[in-house]
């Protein structure tokens, strides 16, 4: 589906560069080939004109003067048909020539003639890996058998053949199991340079961000803004990161303010390649920062990954200490915000090359392209999860997300619905075309993806609508533990924070001098995310307009129906509260239990009572003094919604704490 693009990121030289390095490559390999090849041909032919013209031939071959000595070939398999070392030199040409059509028809006709004889070993090869090449993947299977046949069981010739033996049946299988994948093209606004490549999006898909090569051979980060249902005019992502050399790979954190890209030239260094790192505040990225020597080495380091809060970054590497050439490794920031020393994802990478890691919105699911893992051939996109023993055997992405051809990278939106890629396209010219594509995901691979909400919108004083800067944390209830944790823009105060499913959660809002906001959701029973948006005004702990004293729901204290001993998923709310109360000394509270109308007045009013005393009982045991904290209960006197739904009768069973 998407050819692997050869650029700056991917090779360690710009597009052009490479192109030419590769075809300086190609002469030389086929030069060695012709002279010095695996098996050594004879040149006895049946007929001595065709063995003379064979040997004319080999010079003129050796002057570099091709269409002579491909005619000469030719006159000497006419001389004689049953030349097959003829044949063998002759598709050698063509392949010199980058004919490889031609090259297959005379290989094909060298093996009909001597199929186990050794001396067509090279043919074997061209032919198996041209269909190989092509998905032909049925009539490669007898050609690669007796190709294989040629070598020593187990010998280390004969495993490599195996490989090739593996992958045809692995690629007809696939291939007779399509999934529905329809890959529809970005719209034509995005696709405004000659190639665009390696798109990333933010968690509400709404901010697309991707690298593009100029006519001029420069590659560039550009933005595009989801306007309606098509994309905005693409735009330099910023001045300070675009340059006059390459930049290129981006990721996203799921708000779309911290970019970690590639810089292979024109920046001070530490190799090849580098990462760097830049933060969105307002509209604004700062100046690009190299991640240090931590994260890049002498060596090549590319292609990162960011998880959805921006504390966890994959990236490929050629340094010492893998498993193969190219791995894929991964560091996490620490609280004092340095990146720890990158570990190398054993389990994932193979001998091999593995390229473009990708982690989900999910912080769960992997996905990455790899030459080392049963494919149809090439790299092949494959996906691993990660779980409480280490990381699953990857799964192969199927047909026709991999194809024969290289796959590059693949970008799975947050609610697991779309999957973005770019994919190659011919040219007249011979150079290299790009495009960006979109498809939904099949549903075999959504159920393989543990989709996620997202909660977007902006922090904001509850008093002068002021944005402000906070923190927005995530504890899964059942764990305490923290799930993410992000920041709002200080100039908007907008934010993005990402949602898993298939749990219960506490959101907290943080912003000094302000009380924090409690949040719940619970997707135990949710399935597909769903995107909210929600503004949070926070309360300040001294109102500076004289008005009411400043309150907040404990969205997250939980209790048995008609009941009052706290829930043990209580804790998390809990001990916010009494971190609160120490970072803020001179502050005291009141804890207020409140009760909807069911159960009587007199009930009521105890129950909320005994709930607010609870509370209290759990701060005074944490240490807070307890002249700072008071209880008291409404019972159902103090509704904020009329008791005529459940809805709002949950609303009206809560606890409260305002400041004294």
């Amino acid at each position: 589906m998407a050819g692997f693009v050869a650029n700056t990121q991917v090779h360690g030289h710009s597009v052009g560069e490479a192109n030419r390095q590769q075809t300086g490559v190609f002469f030389a390999v086929l030069f060695a080939v012709l002279f010095f090849p695996p098996f050594v041909f004879s040149s006895f032919g049946q007929n001595k004109k065709a063995v003379e013209l064979y040997k004319k031939a080999v010079d003129a071959l050796a002057n570099r003067q091709m269409p002579e000595s491909l005619e000469l070939f030719h006159q000497a398999v006419e001389r004689d048909t049953g030349y097959t070392e003829a044949y063998l030199k002759l598709g050698q040409v063509y392949e010199f020539m980058r004919q490889p059509d031609q090259a297959l028809q005379v290989y094909q006709r060298a093996i009909r003639q001597k199929p186990e004889n050794p001396i067509t070993g090279p043919a074997y090869q061209f032919v198996s890996g041209y269909l190989l090449k092509k998905g032909n993947y049925q009539v490669a299977i007898p050609y690669i058998e007796r190709y294989q046949k040629l070598f020593t069981p187990q010998s280390l010739q004969w495993k490599r053949v195996d490989r090739l033996l593996q992958t045809a049946h692995f690629g007809e299988q696939a291939v007779q199991n399509p999934l529905p994948v329809k890959p529809q093209p970005l719209s034509a606004t995005v696709q405004a340079f000659p190639s665009q490549y390696f798109p990333v999006l933010t968690a509400d898909e709404q901010t697309l961000v991707y690298t593009v090569l100029k006519p001029e051979g420069d590659e560039d980060l550009m933005v595009s803004t989801q306007k309606g249902e098509t994309w905005s005019p693409p735009e330099s992502i910023s001045p300070l990161i675009n340059s006059i050399n390459n930049e290129g790979t981006p990721s996203l954190s799921a708000d779309g303010r911290t970019l970690v890209f590639t810089v292979c030239q024109g920046r001070t260094g530490y190799g090849s390649c580098d990462l760097y790192i830049s933060h969105k505040t307002g509209t604004a990225w700062s100046e690009p920062q190299n991640l240090g020597p931590v994260i890049n080495t002498r060596s090549w380091e590319s292609q990162p990954a960011l998880s959805a809060d921006g504390r966890r970054l994959y990236f490929v590497s050629d340094r010492k200490g893998g498993v193969g050439r190219r791995d894929i490794w991964c560091s996490e920031l620490g609280d004092d915000g340095e990146w720890k020393p990158p570990y190398n994802l054993k389990t994932i990478n193979t001998p091999f090359d593995e390229a473009s890691p990708f982690i989900h919105a999910n912080g769960l699911s992997l996905f990455f392209a790899s030459e080392g893992h049963m494919g149809l051939g090439g790299y092949d996109l494959f996906v691993a999860d990660s779980t409480a023993t280490g990381w699953s055997n990857p799964q192969n992405l199927g047909y026709p997300i991999n194809t024969s051809d290289d796959q590059a990278a693949l970008f799975v939106s947050a609610n697991g619905t779309h999957a973005y890629y770019s994919q190659e396209q011919g040219a007249s010219d011979g150079k290299q075309r790009s495009k960006l594509y979109v498809f939904d995901l099949p549903d075999a691979l959504r159920q393989k993806v543990r989709p996620v909400s997202y909660l977007k919108g902006l922090v904001a004083d509850a008093r002068t609508k002021k944005p402000l800067k906070a923190t927005i944390e995530l504890i899964d209830l059942a764990t305490n533990q923290l799930v993410t944790r992000v920041q709002s823009d200080p100039q908007t105060g907008h934010y993005t924070a990402v949602l898993p499913t298939g749990g219960e959660y506490a959101l907290y809002v943080i912003g000094p001098g302000y009380l924090f906001k409690s949040l719940s959701f619970d997707f135990t029973q949710k399935r597909e995310g769903e995107g909210l948006t929600m503004t949070v005004p926070l309360e300040p702990i001294k109102p500076l307009d004289g008005g009411a004293a400043s309150k907040e729901t404990l969205n997250n204290i939980f209790f048995e129906t008609g009941r009052y001993d706290l829930a043990d998923k209580s804790r998390t709310e809990l001990d916010r509260l009494v971190k609160f109360l120490e970072v803020n000394p001179t502050v005291t509270i009141e804890i207020a239990g409140h009760t909807d109308n069911q159960g009587g007045t007199a009930n009521n009013l105890e129950l909320s009572r005994k709930r607010a005393q609870a509370v209290v009982g759990y701060l005074a045991k944490a240490g807070v003094a307890q002249t700072r904290i008071k209880s008291a209960g409404y019972g159902e006197t103090r509704p904020v919604a009329p008791n005529t739904t459940e809805e709002n009768r949950k609303l009206n069973r809560r606890i409260e704490w305002r400041i004294l």
